[in-house]
C-alpha cells in the first residue's frame, strides 16, 4: 500500500500545525516552506480537510490555518483515510459483499489481507500527531552540533 503524494503532504501539513498548536493561525506560506509542499497544492489539501472540523482557518493579515483539535486527539489514520480512503490492502477486504473476486468464498489469502489491514490500522490509528511532535522533539534534541576541532 502506497500513500499518495497528496496524502503525504496532508500528513506533513497537519504535523506542522500540530507543532504550532496553541500558537494561533499559521500562514500557508510558512506551512509550505517548512514542509516543502507546493503552496497551491497545499491550499487545496487544507481546504479539503477544513470541512471535517480538524483544522480551522482565519482570513486577513493575522490569518492562516490552525489545528482545531488537540494534536493528541488527531491520528495519522484519520488524515490518511480522509485523503486516500480506506486502508484496505485489497478491494475485497473493504467491501466483502462485492463480487470483486470469483475466488472470494474459498480464498486462503483473505485472512492474510485482513491481518495486514489490522496491522496497518493499528500503527496509523495508534499514532497521534502529538506522538509525532514528541518524537520530532526527541530527534532534534539528540542531534547535538559538535564544534570541536
Amino acid at each position: 500500500m502506497n500513500l499518495s503524494q497528496k496524502c503525504q503532504y496532508a500528513v506533513r501539513a497537519v504535523l506542522e500545525l500540530a507543532r504550532r498548536y496553541g500558537q494561533g493561525p499559521v500562514a500557508i506560506s510558512q506551512i509550505a516552506a517548512s514542509q516543502a509542499i507546493p503552496q497551491r497544492f497545499l491550499e487545496n489539501i487544507l481546504n479539503e480537510i477544513k470541512p471535517t472540523g480538524l483544522i480551522a482557518s482565519r482570513r486577513g493579515i493575522q490569518g492562516g490555518y490552525q489545528l482545531a483539535k488537540d494534536p493528541a486527539e488527531v491520528t495519522v489514520g484519520e488524515i490518511i483515510r480522509l485523503i486516500d480512503g480506506p486502508l484496505d490492502p485489497v478491494r475485497c477486504i473493504g467491501d466483502p459483499a462485492s463480487q470483486c473476486c470469483p475466488m472470494q468464498d474459498q480464498c486462503a489469502l483473505m485472512n492474510l489481507w485482513q491481518r495486514a489491514k489490522t496491522a496497518v490500522e493499528s500503527v496509523y490509528d495508534g499514532t497521534s500527531f502529538r506522538d509525532l511532535v514528541v518524537e520530532e522533539e526527541d530527534l532534534r534534541s539528540r542531534t547535538a552540533i559538535d564544534f570541536s576541532i
